[in-house]
């Protein structure tokens, strides 16, 4: 029986996250280097308070971006190795939801505990109490822009061989204007000035990448099966 397009999402969102259960170590390892670069950065620059919070938004959105980037070669690798990604391309449902899927159930994983804990960073880094808001929502309409990049690269790299350092290259550059947006509008808003504009602009990017990214995913995947 043909899955709808929801149904064959919210099937692989629930086996991806089934799979991250039983390797949990795979999936924590990112949140731990978070965590361990926001703790020890301010050991390493001093305690000052006004150091910390004029660098701590590109702390913050660097750290995430690394820590996205880990667990990406991840993503379809073992669905690759085992048989079970050629076996979906054989059925008569569509690629780029179950692409959409993946993209959902890694951002689940590794971008939600990040918005989670936006409000600690904040803490540990004297950042503004008027700007944690900001910041929670930055990472929270930033992220899903990692994943589906990640995504892309992902199955760009199928076939080769420690592809992680790989998708690191391809999608740093890409990942740039997030950057810079997201720390302009955690800066801005520790200032007491509007930072809507520079949210609308990640939004508005993470949209797209959401909506592009399963196509792109799925057109790459066709051609590493072949």
């Amino acid at each position: 029986m043909k899955l709808s397009s929801l149904s064959l999402i919210m099937w692989v969102i629930r086996r991806d996250l089934r799979v991250a259960n039983r390797q949990r170590s795979e999936w924590l390892n990112p949140l731990i280097f978070l965590l361990m670069v926001i703790t020890l950065f301010p050991l390493g620059v001093g305690p000052g308070e006004q150091i910390l919070s004029r660098i701590a938004p590109g702390i913050i959105w660097v750290a995430a971006l690394l820590s996205g980037l880990l667990g990406l070669d991840r993503l379809l690798r073992e669905d690759y190795e085992d048989g079970s990604l050629e076996q979906l391309v054989l059925q008569p449902v569509s690629l780029s939801m179950t692409g959409l899927g993946k993209i959902v159930a890694h951002w689940l994983l590794s971008g939600l505990p990040l918005v989670i804990l936006a409000p600690l960073f904040g803490l540990l880094l004297s950042v503004p109490v008027s700007a944690w808001w900001v910041l929670t929502l930055s990472l929270l309409l930033g992220t899903p822009m990692i994943s589906a990049l990640g995504a892309i690269g992902a199955a760009l790299t199928l076939q080769a061989r420690r592809s992680g350092t790989l998708v690191s290259l391809i999608l740093l550059p890409l990942l740039i204007p997030l950057l810079i947006f997201a720390t302009s509008a955690i800066e801005a808003a520790a200032m007491g000035l509007p930072a809507n504009g520079q949210l609308a602009i990640i939004a508005a990017m993470s949209v797209l990448a959401l909506t592009l990214s399963p196509l792109a995913m799925a057109a790459a995947i066709r051609m590493s099966i072949r």
